[in-house]
């Protein structure tokens, strides 16, 4: 019984158990587990069919860490490398081993690279990115954004003065930049 003084019981053995619980202590015996064949080491039991496996088809040159002797059998074709992103990645993967900070601090710098290209060609589609809608603001304003986090320790409450720099920073940035060539090109078209 629980919670009263008398000294608790000793543990039952594994005989007296096995006696009292029907099934207790079945899979004691390594022959009668069920995983036990898989706990050991036995080439024939693998269950491939192949020695080595067929390799995927290479539409385009894919990088390749240079400690790695070739391509992996099978790799991800979502993404393939485009534009300066992807001379970047090519570039770290060429130069430099997976084991040094430079190899991933490019990758790193390729993806920012490619987030700056997916804008910039987003302008030339018909549903350009919106930055207002994509970014959240609106629910600033809508869903309680602010009172939210306001009186609570929230972790985001900490950042929450420089998101708007940093979300919004380079979009104005960039429609400072368009505005300042629109006007040269317009001056130099007066002139």
């Amino acid at each position: 019984m629980a919670y009263t003084p008398q000294k608790p019981a000793l543990t039952p053995t594994s005989e007296e158990l096995r006696a009292r619980i029907p099934g207790w202590g079945v899979d004691l015996d390594p022959r009668d587990r069920p995983a036990v064949p898989k706990l050991q080491f036995d080439p024939t039991l693998s269950g491939a069919h192949w020695e080595f496996p067929e390799r995927q088809e290479e539409k385009y040159p894919r990088e390749r860490s240079i400690e790695h002797k070739f391509l992996t059998p099978v790799f991800g074709t979502s993404c393939p490398p485009k534009g300066l992103s992807g001379v970047m990645r090519r570039y770290a993967y060429r130069r430099f081993s997976e084991a040094r900070a430079a190899h991933w601090l490019i990758l790193l710098a390729a993806d920012r690279v490619d987030a700056v290209e997916s804008h910039l060609a987003s302008f030339a589609t018909l549903h350009p990115d919106n930055p207002i809608t994509e970014t959240g603001v609106l629910s600033e304003f809508t869903r309680h954004g602010f009172s939210s986090r306001a009186g609570r320790k929230r972790a985001d409450v900490n950042h929450q003065w420089i998101d708007p720099i940093l979300v919004g920073g380079p979009w104005l940035l960039a429609g400072a930049g368009a505005a300042t060539a629109v006007g040269a090109v317009v001056r130099r078209l007066r002139k």
